[in-house]
């Protein structure tokens, strides 16, 4: 998203329309919860989940805000058969028993991808990939089949600086058969699964360059195909990860969301957060810039009848994956991000008040 301005003046403005908010809830019987907020608007509110949710606080907070989980990497290829032998769906089973328990859909993330894919099925043969392929996609989406809110078949399959024709993500999957491995994948677990949603997940769409363009013109051809040649797509998933350091055209963005759902998809934000990397070191600040940025976006998008999902990518700045790339790259820093609504103390921040206005105020009127 663009960057743009911001006083402290304006930040201060925001926060003390987030204080506002929390006073006119305090008398709430129990936290507000986005997932409520979201629903009289016909919109479904979730987040991701880790593999494991060991932290008790965590757990609450799903249950309290929440209802529908992504599952990060307990659905992955990496995670699932890591290993020759037997696939390996204990964590997945066990995130599915946590939300069948807590009243929870569960959306599967991601099925094909041409990234994390275990080094022993890179080193296979093209055919013995092929067949892999095929079988892995039946064995998987058989064993869920019928218990997921929806599927992410095939993730990010755009990404032009692999200078592949059209755009398109390379990798094991598409060395194997080109991009019809894309058709190839719906076709598959449409077969095996005939009732679930199936979604095709996309990133960098946000960004109004080169690249963003790029992504949106080859996406808009996929979509137009894969329906054209009677595919079960069901959805198309904008991750909606908010980069504020590339520029961001809310009408352009606009049209482009409108044209992919006139090919009869519905729309969901999969996996939404903002960077905050380009903002200021203050903390106040920085989440009054978030918090403006997501609200900016989402007010424009969510006027989009055909979006119908939101999913924030985990609840608290604790999990962001953003958080764990900074620690890894420096374990002594003190500038940690904070993309998320809740903090690593699991309150509530100006981002949650942003989302919950945006998602209170789509479509009314």
């Amino acid at each position: 998203m663009m960057a743009t301005s911001f006083s402290r003046r304006a930040a201060l403005g925001v926060l003390a329309g987030c204080a506002a908010v929390h006073v006119s809830s305090a008398h709430s019987a129990e936290e507000p919860s986005l997932a409520k907020i979201a629903q009289p608007n016909g919109l479904l509110f979730g987040a991701a989940a880790p593999s494991e949710i060991t932290d008790a606080a965590y757990r609450q907070l799903y249950r309290s805000q929440t209802k529908l989980i992504t599952t990060d990497n307990a659905l992955k290829m990496s995670t699932i058969a890591a290993q020759p032998g037997p696939n390996r769906y204990g964590s997945a089973d066990q995130l599915l028993q946590f939300c069948a328990d807590s009243g929870i859909a569960m959306r599967g993330h991601c099925l094909i991808w041409n990234d994390w894919v275990p080094e022993w099925i890179r080193a296979m043969s093209v055919n013995e990939r092929r067949a892999f392929f095929d079988a892995y996609i039946e064995e998987v989406v058989g064993r869920y089949a019928g218990k997921l809110h929806s599927w992410d078949i095939v993730n990010e399959p755009f990404w032009p600086g692999h200078n592949a024709p059209g755009g398109f993500r390379t990798g094991p999957w598409y060395d194997a058969f080109g991009p019809g491995y894309i058709r190839r994948a719906f076709e598959r677990a449409g077969t095996v699964d005939r009732h679930t949603p199936l979604v095709l997940n996309e990133a960098q769409t946000e960004r109004d360059d080169e690249l963003g363009h790029t992504v949106r013109d080859g996406l808009l051809r996929l979509v137009a195909d894969l329906k054209n040649a009677g595919v079960h797509l069901t959805a198309v998933g904008l991750e909606s990860h908010l980069q504020p350091r590339y520029p961001h055209d809310p009408g352009r963005f606009l049209d482009f969301v409108h044209q992919l759902a006139a090919n009869g998809v519905d729309i969901y934000l999969s996996e939404f957060d903002v960077s905050d990397v380009t903002f200021p070191d203050d903390v106040a600040t920085r989440d009054a810039m978030v918090a403006q940025t997501a609200e900016s976006f989402l007010t424009n998008v969510l006027s989009v009848p055909q979006v119908k999902v939101v999913v924030t990518w985990e609840l608290s700045d604790k999990y962001s994956f953003y958080v764990a790339a900074a620690r890894q790259q420096d374990p002594t820093a003190t500038r940690l991000p904070r993309p998320l609504p809740y903090d690593d103390r699991m309150r509530r921040k100006p981002l949650w008040y942003a989302m919950a206005r945006s998602l209170q105020t789509s479509r009314k009127g």
